[in-house]
């Protein structure tokens, strides 16, 4: 009996790797050229301490998975060596979470091994969770110059040039099976005779390289990569990096550079290098600029024309109220006005007015506290230094007016993240049987997130169901996988796409059997999103903001206050180092092992314990969970005081 090995990294994408187990264990598993011998399916699950509840679901839903959690994230590379080791399948795959395969696909794959003996690593054909084809399904050797083209934008010029895009080989058909050069790293197959002679991945790329070096190494030791269409998988790519942070920078640079090194000498490495050094860090430069001028364009918009308006209000009460138009020293006009103005903005800051998506009652809030402290502040002044407290309640007025005016402005140009006024729900029809069809209805009604327009039962084909949304206007296409297989979804995705006349910006989103949620490209609707108006998650720019504050002021305080309270601690020679370390946003007071929060002093299982090591790892993860999800700033000072002589 031949066995397939699976080995999936997962890193907190529960309802991604959900389905995606669901679309393994419901493979058909009967090849043809051995008909009489079924394939054996052995799982492997490797989660990267997940704070999602990923390890739960896999112990509760899928018992015959063989999952390791490992207690920290230790990268890709590493993850899947723990189980390409425990593996004793004939063939193993490298498969992505967010990733769902057609019913036939592991049938198809290894019907292809058989009758091509010098196959050694094989991909498949790709799209994403929109129907569109994924270039990355086939890609060529990463030349200097082909990683030029690909980096510097001149591959979408000519995306079937044999030469410019070579990186995605695009010279060749797309539905036929040809040898490339490098596999993605999604869905990335492997003989057991090719294993042996290549090893594991290397363990040097943390994330981002693996998989060309993998692939690169298959064809070394004398095997050919396939791409092979005959079968198709959806890959979601939920999970990316922001391909224009500096961390992606860094990540990615480092493991190109260990691919050069490895690979290419003298002269071609350092050109290489010059190369990678100038297209990588010169997109990334150009995105930083991007999101600079994004960040500081409404800022400083909202200064410029509350300053016109308090100028403007101070021509107009010198002349017709004091009679002089010089009666406000320049002083004033250059220094106090702003002043006023940076207050009242840095309120609305705090209250979450330049937080997306927009909600108007965050700044008035915002202004109405900037406005009462500059009131007490003005009071407190002497006579000689108060100029007009009219004045000072008019500029105020007439900044809260500007800001919202502009915020309007935006709303009326329809730019995301600033619109006013309520957003419509979206329509959607479904496809799929009836009683699942009005369970679907049902969930998506208790979630509020879309319109039912149209329920499509039986399967249609392409060309009713574009009618369909055209008849309804609809934006969105659910399809419930319990009716449906992945290549009936794939169908009709792909041929929706490619009709004359078709509906644009169509979504689609896919609701596993017997599950309360929703899968879409990049997106994910579930029953918690009941909750997502009161849940104040840590994530939140306004709490992220909130969190940073309170970690810089208590870390001043502590240094203040050593005097009184470092003979009491436990553990002396670190006080000094993680007040400075807090201080300069190293660490957070309280934090989670995961990406969501700086590394922690203190951990929210502190909150019951000052010594939580003999807590179960089981309740660790919920408070950890719990503390990411429903975070307020008091929880943080309710555990700084519990361990203030554990610092």
């Amino acid at each position: 009996m031949a066995i397939l090995s699976i080995v999936i990294v997962n890193y907190n994408v529960k309802y991604f790797l959900e389905q995606c187990l669901e679309s393994v264990y419901h493979s058909d598993l009967t090849c043809k050229v051995h008909p009489n011998e079924e394939l054996r399916l052995e799982v492997f699950v490797v989660d990267n301490a997940s704070v999602d509840g990923s390890v739960e679901m896999v112990r509760e839903k899928f018992p015959q998975v063989e999952l390791i959690a490992n207690e920290e994230n230790v990268g890709f590379a590493r993850a899947n060596n723990q189980a390409l080791r425990r593996c004793h399948g004939d063939l193993m795959l490298l498969l992505n979470p967010d990733t769902v395969v057609e019913h036939d696909t592991f049938a198809k794959c290894v019907d292809f091994y058989a009758t091509h003996r010098d196959c050694g690593g094989l991909g498949v054909k790709m799209i994403n969770g929109e129907g569109a084809y994924l270039k990355e399904s086939k890609r060529g050797f990463p030349t200097p110059a082909a990683s030029f083209y690909k980096m510097s934008g001149l591959i979408h010029l000519f995306p079937h040039s044999k030469r410019i895009a070579a990186y995605y080989m695009g010279h060749l058909s797309d539905d036929e099976t040809h040898r490339i050069d490098i596999l993605p790293g999604a869905f990335l197959m492997i003989s057991r005779e090719a294993m042996e002679k290549v090893g594991l991945l290397d363990e040097s790329y943390f994330m981002y390289g693996e998989d060309i070096d993998f692939s690169w190494r298959i064809k070394l030791a004398g095997f050919e990569n396939y791409y092979y269409p005959d079968t198709r998988i959806i890959h979601y790519k939920g999970e990316s990096t922001k391909r224009g942070s500096m961390n992606y920078v860094y990540t990615f640079y480092n493991a190109m550079a260990i691919f050069v090194n490895r690979y290419f000498s003298g002269s071609n490495a350092k050109f290489f290098n010059l190369l990678l050094h100038l297209a990588i860090w010169g997109r990334a430069s150009l995105a930083w600029m991007k999101r600079v001028v994004q960040a500081v364009a409404l800022p400083v918009a909202d200064f410029g024309v509350a300053f016109a308006g308090f100028w403007g209000l101070k021509q107009l009460w010198a002349t017709y109220w004091a009679s002089n138009v010089h009666y406000y020293p320049p002083q004033y006009t250059w220094v106090v006005i702003p002043c006023y103005i940076l207050l009242l903005m840095l309120c609305s800051w705090l209250y979450g007015g330049y937080q997306k998506p927009l909600k108007a009652i965050r700044i008035v809030k915002g202004m109405m506290v900037g406005t009462a402290a500059l009131l007490v502040f003005y009071s407190l002044l002497n006579e000689s230094q108060r100029y007009s407290r009219a004045l000072l309640l008019l500029g105020c007025g007439w900044t809260l007016l500007s800001t919202l005016g502009i915020r309007g402005m935006l709303s009326m140009l329809h730019v995301e993240g600033y619109i006013l006024r309520p957003k419509a729900l979206r329509s959607c029809i479904i496809v799929g049987g009836e009683a699942e069809s009005a369970r679907v209805k049902q969930l998506y009604e208790s979630l509020g997130c879309a319109q039912i327009v149209h329920i499509m039962s039986p399967i249609p084909d392409s060309q009713k169901l574009n009618d369909t949304l055209h008849i309804y206007r609809a934006d969105e296409v659910i399809f419930c996988s319990k009716d449906l297989t992945v290549q009936q979804i794939i169908d009709l995705m792909t041929e929706l796409s490619q009709l004359p006349g078709r509906r644009q910006q169509v979504e689609y989103k896919i609701v596993p059997s017997d599950s309360d949620f929703i899968i879409g490209s990049n997106t994910i609707n579930s029953t918690e999103d009941l909750y997502a108006e009161v849940l104040q998650t840590v994530v939140s720019p306004l709490n992220r903001r909130n969190k940073r504050l309170f970690d810089i002021v208590t870390a001043l305080m502590l240094i203040l206050l050593a005097p009184l309270l470092f003979w009491f601690q436990r553990r002396k020679k670190l006080y000094f180092a993680h007040c400075w370390k807090v201080l300069i946003g190293q660490k957070s007071w309280v934090g989670t092992r995961g990406k969501e929060t700086r590394p922690g002093i203190f951990g929210p299982e502190h909150a019951l314990s000052a010594h939580p090591k003999h807590l179960s790892a089981e309740l660790k993860q919920r408070l950890q969970l719990r503390y990411l999800r429903n975070y307020k700033l008091s929880t943080d000072l309710q555990i700084l005081t519990k361990n203030i002589f554990n610092i």
